[in-house]
């Protein structure tokens, strides 16, 4: 029953009823979650989920555990770049692009503005993770 459920969730984006989406087992924080990873709870939760496209592929906050709602403010999106991670840095003006090598100070997904350190210069910037793990520095840095 539980299949035919989550089948119906895929095909039609929530089964009948608003029912709210769950979590089919315990999901540590920082786990992207996919299909195998939710299943749908008969009774409905205000605040929770009950459209599958607006979870799959989000990143847990905090660890949710088997059975619990999952809420959209307990979601994020999965982060792209990690501490201490090698990255490139771009720097572009008009037709001048200069890249250069840096090592990420924070944890960030697309879009999100985080300390990297220039790796020839030791010199800290802020950019903007761009959808590839490269960082886009602006000019005020």
């Amino acid at each position: 029953m539980r299949v035919l459920l989550l089948l119906t969730g895929l095909l039609l984006g929530a089964p009948a009823g608003a029912e709210t989406i769950v979590a089919s087992r315990t999901l540590p924080a920082r786990t992207v979650i996919t299909e195998s990873d939710i299943a749908f709870a008969a009774d409905t939760t205000p605040g929770a989920a009950t459209n599958i496209t607006e979870v799959i592929g989000k990143e847990a906050r905090a660890t949710i555990y088997s059975g619990h709602p999952l809420f959209l403010s307990a979601l994020t999106a999965p982060a792209l770049v990690e501490r201490n991670q090698l990255t490139t840095l771009i720097y572009e003006l008009g037709a001048l692009t200069i890249s250069a090598e840096g090592r990420v100070l924070e944890r960030g997904a697309a879009g999100d503005l985080v300390r990297v350190m220039n790796l020839s210069s030791r010199t800290i910037v802020q950019g903007a993770v761009q959808p590839d793990a490269s960082i886009s520095v602006s000019g005020s840095n």
